[in-house]
């Protein structure tokens, strides 16, 4: 009897995939991706016994047709376990019975979805399956180092990277025979990291040799020089502490490029906290190496919204296939996409992690790594440098104290041969702590300047500042509720206001301080975190042109005092201010990420994730699924919504009407786009405030909802959870 993994619509059934076939070019793949942390045998195994359910007679008689449901994948897992016994058995069987539907819980026998149940399970004799269960390795050994401390967590990590690798490996060959165009697609081969680093080698010296000869252009040089002296060390961890406006973007870039061609690497990952900023960085990246090799990887994505009219058309459909698995030679990403999918359970969001392995790993502003998931975020990056040929960068101007974070036998290496005279040198302001000052008397400080920022806590009192100083010439005012495009045109009339020396009076959330490229020669900042500060000053004084720039920490009103979280690091912000002359000095700020570590404790680890996988880990009885529902670094549940707020977006719009959605118009349509709260959006269903088009788009069409002022707005409406953005 010929027994078959796949069917297909309109062919003979001679013309279908044999599954010995299938099992043994999944298992090549897997095979060939586990090897980059020499897990190959693994791998291949994997390949091979995932899919040894087929070998049943429902399987084939459900591709014949016959309507039944078939678990096809736990006879595989089973069989891992007979083979190699209960330790390196299990190790296999979570990714072989979670190939489809995910990573299992380990559970118990009161669960019928567990791994625990699902091996007691009885399943059909795997009659013609002698051929694959002889070309199964034996004898695996565990070819990672797990940690001495965390040994739970090691393994657990071990397990989702050859999950990763079985089902990438399973999707190619599965794509290859059912979508033969699409997998050609995917074959075309992106330029090589030493071609990249040739282009943005060009690009640098394109910009030196533009370049004024200022003491900053000066020190940007030398911080670039650093890096790249750096790249020749061997992979490890790595910190690059460079004060904002030091060039870090594109000097971390050629530091990844030139260490990943010296180890044989296979790609640069950046990971950035803001999607606001996402865009931008990846612009810089696409000047520097070429459009067609940078990967942007984020929220606002949506592969299933590509047509077969674009996938002809678009050459860039092959950097849009490796959303799926990352195998761009460049990856820019968020903190969000990079850790949750560390943590998922899925196979699709999965995927992609066995090419983290061999890589090179930038955190920007990484001091924005998510504290409620301080540690179990930080042990997956220790793991990534142990086992899996990791290079892991921590780049940021407020380097976060890594003190009992990353154990003490792991050398962090800092790129920049002596940061405290860097700091010193690169220094373009000076900090003073004003007390606690009214809405009142800060309205009438802000109107004393004719240049000056004013950043806040909280919506709310970014809008009632707002309204105070609204009357005065240059007043602006600026929030995530208002959509890209209008902030864009925004931040395009301060820019000019600034550069024209007119007057400029900015009211803004903490949203100005994610990478915005402005310079204003006073600003003022409500008290926050030593972090929080920093980046404000950023802001001030950006480009050397005064002696010293002024940045006013202030303590506001009750309704603009931080809350929760937000709250705590403000109070430990005041307590280093008392005890440094300098805030932002190194030493300060490692005082402040010290005492905040200190003060957070138990809740560096708020959910427990890493005792979690601990519990179990001398049974190897894991909680993949339930960690996954876990593990949400953003937890209030967002909507998004578009404002169609100019005739480009209304024909954009139109558009979709008729076109139905699509990856262009998606991607044009983030420009016009803001997230919203679900009570927010409750509220606007109710008010009939809002329209679908294409069963895709949700459109603000109640134009009092949105003001060209403030934002978004629904009037009379409270939402006690006001976010600082």
């Amino acid at each position: 009897m010929r027994y078959y993994a796949h069917s297909k619509e309109h062919a003979r059934e001679e013309e279908w995939q044999l599954l010995c076939d299938h099992l043994k070019n999944t298992a090549t793949l897997a095979n060939q991706f586990a090897e980059k942390f020499r897990a190959g045998p693994f791998g291949y195994a994997l390949g091979l016994l995932h899919d040894l359910g087929k070998y049943s007679e429902e399987f084939q008689r459900r591709l014949r047709g016959c309507m039944i449901r078939v678990d096809h994948s736990t006879a595989g897992a089973q069989k891992a376990v007979d083979l190699f016994g209960r330790a390196v058995g299990r190790l296999l069987a979570y990714p072989v019975a979670g190939h489809h539907a995910g990573l299992p819980d380990y559970g118990s026998l009161a669960d019928p979805d567990s791994l625990s149940k699902r091996l007691t399970k009885v399943v059909p004799p795997l009659d013609g399956s002698e051929e694959i269960l002889e070309a199964i390795p034996s004898n695996l050994s565990l070819p990672i180092r797990p940690n001495a401390s965390n040994p739970g967590f090691s393994l657990q990590l071990f397990i989702r990277f050859l999950y990763s690798c079985l089902v990438d490996a399973d999707f190619l060959d599965t794509e290859s025979f059912l979508n033969a165009d699409q997998a050609r697609i995917r074959e075309r081969e992106y330029r090589n990291l030493p071609e990249l680093l040739a282009a943005l080698n060009l690009h640098l010296e394109a910009i030196a040799q533009q370049a004024l000869p200022t003491p900053v252009n000066r020190l940007r040089g030398q911080i670039l020089d650093a890096c790249r002296q750096k790249a020749q060390e061997l992979p490890g961890f790595f910190t690059l502490t460079v004060p904002t406006g030091g060039g870090k973007t594109l000097s971390s870039l050629a530091f990844a490029l030139e260490h990943a061609v010296l180890h044989n690497m296979d790609r640069v990952i950046y990971v950035i906290p803001f999607t606001s900023i996402i865009e931008q960085n990846a612009d810089v990246f696409r000047r520097a190496v070429g459009e067609d090799c940078v990967l942007e990887h984020h929220s606002n994505y949506h592969f299933s919204m590509v047509s077969e009219e674009e996938a002809e058309e678009d050459r860039f459909y092959r950097l849009l296939l490796s959303t799926e698995n990352w195998d761009a030679p460049i990856v820019v990403t968020t903190n969000v996409q990079f850790f949750e999918s560390l943590f998922s359970s899925s196979s699709s969001r999965c995927r992609k992690l066995h090419n983290i392995a061999n890589s090179v790993v930038i955190l920007d502003e990484a001091q924005m790594l998510p504290t409620p998931y301080l540690r179990p975020c930080m042990l997956s990056l220790v793991e990534l440098v142990r086992n899996y040929h990791v290079s892991v960068v921590l780049c940021t101007a407020t380097q976060p104290a890594l003190n009992g974070l990353v154990p003490d036998e792991m050398l962090v290496k800092e790129m920049m041969p002596d940061p405290v005279h860097l700091y010193e040198a690169l220094r373009r302001v000076e900090i003073q702590s004003i007390g606690t000052v009214s809405d009142e008397e800060l309205a009438r400080e802000i109107l004393q300047h004719n240049q000056v920022l004013c950043i806040v806590n909280t919506r709310t009192h970014a809008q009632k500042l707002y309204q105070l100083i609204k009357t005065a010439p240059g007043a602006f005012h600026l929030s995530a509720r208002m959509y890209p495009a209008h902030r864009s045109a925004k931040l395009d009339k301060i820019r000019a206001a600034l550069n024209q020396g007119r007057q400029c009076r900015v009211i803004s959330t903490q949203l100005i301080e994610a990478g915005v490229d402005v310079d204003f020669p006073v600003v003022y900042r409500s008290i926050s975190g030593i972090d929080s500060v920093a980046q404000a000053a950023g802001r001030c004084n950006r480009e050397g042109k005064l002696a010293k720039g002024h940045v006013y920490v202030f303590k506001p009103e009750k309704h603009g005092l931080p809350r929760g979280w937000f709250n705590r690091t403000a109070a430990i912000a005041e307590m280093v201010m008392r005890d440094q002359e300098d805030p932002l000095s190194l030493e300060a700020v490692n005082q402040y990420f010290t005492l905040l570590f200190d003060v957070e404790g138990e809740r560096l680890d708020k959910k427990g994730i890493v005792n979690a996988f601990e519990d179990g880990a001398k049974q190897l009885a894991f909680p993949f699924s339930t960690i996954a529902n876990e593990f949400q670094l953003i937890e209030n549940d967002m909507v998004s919504i578009i404002i169609p707020g100019d005739e480009e977006c209304k024909t954009l719009l139109e558009e979709a009407r008729w076109r139905g959605p699509s990856r262009q118009l998606s991607r044009r349509l983030q420009r016009y786009t803001i997230s919203i709260y679900r009570a927010e959006y409750a509220e606007l269903i109710q008010s009939r405030a809002l329209e679908s088009i294409a069963e895709q788009y949700l459109v603000l069409r109640e134009p009092s909802f949105y003001n060209d002022e403030i934002g978004f707005t629904i009037p009379q409406f409270s939402l006690d959870a006001d976010l600082i953005f």
